[in-house]
């Protein structure tokens, strides 16, 4: 991906895939890549890579992956079924032409085709995972991914005091308190479930306090 790329030229790409949205929706579609480093994940990926997005929603990042990174194939899970079919519709609409998959899972049992990708990303999805569960589902992510293959974690850092202004947005946007724990913390569960860090970085966006990790499946 070009490095010349920036937040607005993913917002306007979005917007005209999205050109049936209005109101609030609109407005979050609009404005995500300004407050997630979505770019920092696109220059990520090599072209050609098989990428699975778990947590895809209505499959905006997904598609994102497809158009700015030029995967080779994009795969994609998500607990509701309503966005499973946006996703679907929205890689419909958009005549990229690239092999894709959505599916519905229940948060558990990931896919067979997280087996069969390159890289797999987890964006702000596993601060909605209860605390009792966490390590557990890292480690059923480790069982699902292939040896060679790549975890791409990005969440919000509890260990920053700007992680309520996320908790915030999750409560207004989904309805929901989320359970963020540090960087540092979350490479010791990582590491507990089988993973090798690989590196970590850190960025804060307006009031959120991101950080990734790049997490090797041995």
């Amino acid at each position: 991906m070009s490095a010349a790329i920036t937040a607005t030229d993913l917002s306007r790409y979005l917007k005209s895939i999205h050109n049936e949205a209005r109101g609030v929706d609109r407005l979050k579609i609009a404005y995500r890549p300004y407050i997630c480093p979505f770019k920092d994940l696109l220059m990520m990926v090599q072209p050609g890579e098989r990428v699975f997005d778990i947590g895809c929603g209505s499959g905006q990042f997904a598609l994102l992956l497809a158009r700015f990174a030029k995967t080779g194939w994009i795969g994609g899970a998500d607990i509701s079924e309503k966005l499973i079919r946006n996703a679907r519709e929205l890689f419909a609409n958009s005549k990229l032409g690239i092999e894709h998959d959505f599916c519905v899972f229940d948060g558990k049992k990931f896919p067979e085709s997280v087996g069969r990708s390159d890289r797999v990303f987890l964006i702000d999805v596993f601060h909605h995972v209860p605390p009792a569960l966490q390590e557990g589902f890292l480690r059923a992510l480790w069982n699902a991914m292939r040896p060679g293959a790549v975890l791409v974690l990005k969440d919000i850092d509890a260990a920053s005091i700007l992680v309520y202004f996320n908790k915030l947005h999750d409560r207004v946007v989904s309805q929901e308190v989320g359970h963020e724990i540090s960087a540092r913390q979350l490479v010791c569960l990582a590491q507990k479930a089988g993973f090798r860090l690989i590196s970590e970085s850190k960025r804060r966006m307006l009031w959120y306090p991101h950080f990734t990790l790049l997490l090797g499946r041995g």
